[in-house]
């Protein structure tokens, strides 16, 4: 027998998991009767919705906690963090950084997800482009490479 601390748990953590297909909701519905293994499905909006076809499964969702958009100071102290990433100082005061977090907060809707899915891309527009500046052209590039779904 393993020895394991007091406090053990063993976890399954799902990203995407509205991608699930009926065969692996089952595969981690019998893991969760099975081993007592507790679950963690991170998802979009309506998640919950579209479990609540799978009765099996579904009777066994403790809760479903919806995120809130972030909010203007969260936003920003984000963006501040990204910007440094990428070698750059975020000034809100500057015309072209204040057009970039416009930019950035109507793509994203404050949605913390898709903001970590954008900045990749723009990363990417920057260095194919050999651009130094986070621009409201380089968002607008940056985002026409995701896919974004209507919520």
């Amino acid at each position: 027998m393993t020895w394991r601390p007091k406090n053990y748990v063993q976890l399954i953590i799902v990203d995407e998991s509205e991608r699930l297909s009926p065969t692996a909701l089952e595969l981690l519905r019998d893991r969760y009767d099975r081993d007592n293994i507790a679950v963690i499905l991170i998802g979009m909006p309506g998640l919950e919705k579209q479990f609540s076809h799978y009765p099996q499964f579904y009777s066994r969702v403790g809760f479903a906690h919806h995120y809130r958009p972030l909010g203007n100071d969260e936003l920003l102290f984000v963006l501040q963090r990204h910007w440094r990433e990428l070698g750059k100082t975020l000034d809100p005061d500057d015309f072209t950084d204040a057009q970039a977090i416009a930019a950035i907060a109507r793509v994203t809707r404050g949605n913390f997800r898709l903001l970590e899915r954008l900045f990749p891309q723009i990363e990417r527009v920057l260095k194919i482009n050999k651009l130094q500046t986070i621009t409201n052209d380089v968002i607008e590039a940056a985002q026409s490479t995701l896919v974004i779904g209507v919520t």
